[in-house]
């Protein structure tokens, strides 16, 4: 990777120590640690950054709650089930059809992703408790909709007066019959959505998967942090499927609660998106002893490796041709579909501030467009997803991370069946196969930037300074990018397009990022104020 074009003039470091003394002395030291200029681009190099600590009071961040991770991220997108968010509107109306997940509806015709279900605290139940119209609304959704399951998110207020949203769910599912699962993920928990996808994991392993025992053909897979964003988890699906394996359950896009219980009963778990599912990918290895390796689908070079680690994994000749067999016809084709984009994206630079993995996924895509990545960083990653699993034991618990419940999981003694035996699985963790996550740090080359959870001020001069051709980013700040006439990309949910995962899914990114960069209304964006003054003033004499 070629490092950053910032010309003559300007040395990254120097870059960094200029935009930190523009905050506070406490405030600059703390935010320091946080951007780091790649000196080698090699993994396991001695450079550290700093992560998964509280924003700074009044900087602008770009980060979600605890809420939108637990209920907006992981569990929302099961589409067979009511999400009830106990609280105010606000909080349910905000994480509604944000991510553009999609579901189809299995036989049952069940399907409530338009929906946006809310007990809507008023201040009299902020007063006196909310349990009792809580009771009421789980009621009403199982005698209305009939639902598969249902799901109860506590925002900021329930914490605060204390309702026992647990006890609450208890009593509906005896009473209703149906899985009622509560989630104490009021936003103002951990430092970020991060902790919202840790409760998640930890509830649906407790209440949900491992509840329906059932035999499934031998190539059988899960596909851990795939939520589906346009139609992504049906691309997956359909190569998989091509190649004879069954994808059993997607945690959680297009997924169904019946499919979720029944997820141990695969053989191979394939995490995509680290940051928010792999709890929940190390305790079914602990329990059912599922191995799990990490995936990335975006991008044909991706995907093609990612399903050569599914070959690998099962070790079966007569599958590996068919996987290569599969991966020669889908990459051929989707060379043809970018071929004609690329002349126009040759050289851009780009820069990706997303999420806690897919500002990573898509470097890959963006190289093979001939773009190059030139800063990155996430919004709520730990530093395991900037320098990998390696650095998770030197990694200290704080505070935040200690309100997250951590599950003591043991293996199951009737259906701890790992479908290799000992001896393959060290093998294919020493080739770095199973278990194992290299992170954003091997792909970012030296002379690079990565800056994690960037504020506004730091992202406002990384434009004006090196002119990036486009900013991948969210809607938080989408707009106050294209102001300065950057083209900006959302990969949260993808601009109402997509898919953007697999072969097909490469063809239509490459097709809407050069209609985005080369629109040639970005040549007319320009502030009002330059052409004419707004306000006209005088000293008064």
């Amino acid at each position: 990777m070629s490092e950053i074009m910032t010309g003559p003039e300007v040395n990254l470091e120097s870059w960094v120590d200029n935009i930190i003394s523009k905050y506070p002395p406490k405030v600059a030291k703390k935010r320091r640690r946080h951007m780091v200029v790649r000196e080698d681009g090699e993994a396991g190099c001695s450079q550290t950054i700093e992560a998964n600590t509280r924003t700074v009071p009044g900087i602008i961040t770009q980060r979600g709650c605890c809420y939108a991770g637990c209920k907006g991220v992981v569990i929302g997108p099961i589409g067979d089930m009511v999400h009830i968010t106990h609280g105010p509107v606000g909080c349910g109306y905000y994480s509604w059809l944000t991510r553009r997940n999609m579901y189809k509806a299995r036989d049952d015709k069940k399907n409530y992703m338009s929906y946006c279900f809310t007990t809507d605290m008023q201040d009299h139940d902020v007063i006196f408790g909310g349990e009792k119209k809580l009771a009421q609304a789980i009621r009403e959704a199982a005698q209305i909709f009939k639902p598969a399951a249902i799901s109860v998110h506590a925002t900021c207020p329930v914490g605060l007066i204390g309702d026992d949203i647990h006890q609450v769910a208890k009593d509906m599912e005896k009473e209703t019959g149906i899985p009622v699962m509560a989630f104490s993920c009021e936003g103002y928990k951990g430092v970020s959505q991060s902790a919202g996808h840790h409760i998640a994991n930890n509830k649906l392993f407790t209440s949900a998967v491992g509840k329906v025992d059932e035999p499934q053909p031998e190539f059988t897979i899960n596909i851990l942090g795939e939520y589906n964003i346009g139609g992504d988890a049906w691309e997956i699906e359909r190569v998989f499927e091509k190649c004879g394996i069954k994808v059993l359950s997607t945690f959680s896009g297009n997924m169904s609660y019946f499919e979720m219980e029944k997820a141990h009963n695969a053989k191979f778990n394939l995490v995509m998106c680290h940051r928010s599912i792999n709890y929940l990918a190390e305790m079914m290895e602990k329990k059912y002893g599922i191995p799990w390796a990490k995936v990335n689908f975006i991008g044909p070079e991706s995907m093609a490796k990612s399903m050569r680690k599914v070959a690998a994994f099962f070790n079966n000749d007569e599958l590996t041709k068919r996987i290569e067999a599969v991966i020669e016809e889908e990459v051929e084709n989707a060379k043809k579909g970018i071929e004609p984009y690329l002349k126009g994206l040759e050289g851009k630079r780009v820069m990706l501030f997303v999420g806690g993995s897919r500002a990573h996924h898509y470097q890959s895509v963006f190289r093979e467009l001939g773009m190059e990545p030139v800063v990155a960083g996430y919004e709520f990653a730990h530093r395991d997803d900037y320098e990998g699993r390696h650095v998770i034991p030197t990694i200290k618990v704080d505070a935040d991370s200690k309100n997250i419940e951590e599950l003591k999981v043991e293996a199951d003694p009737e259906r701890y069946m790992p479908a290799i035996d000992e001896e393959y699985r060290k093998r294919l963790e020493e080739e770095g196969v199973l278990s194992n996550y290299d992170g954003m740090w091997a792909d970012m080359g030296g002379g690079t930037l990565i800056i994690d959870d960037i504020s506004h001020v730091e992202l406002e001069r990384l434009i004006l300074d090196f002119r990036p051709d486009l900013i991948c980013s969210g809607i938080k700040d989408k707009y106050v990018i294209e102001k300065f006439g950057v083209p900006s990309k959302q990969l949260h949910n993808y601009d109402y397009s997509g898919p953007y995962a697999g072969f097909k899914g490469a063809v239509n990114f490459a097709r809407d990022i050069d209609m985005l960069i080369n629109n040639p209304a970005w040549k007319l964006a320009r502030a009002p104020w330059k052409d004419r003054s707004f306000l006209n003033a005088s000293l008064n004499s």
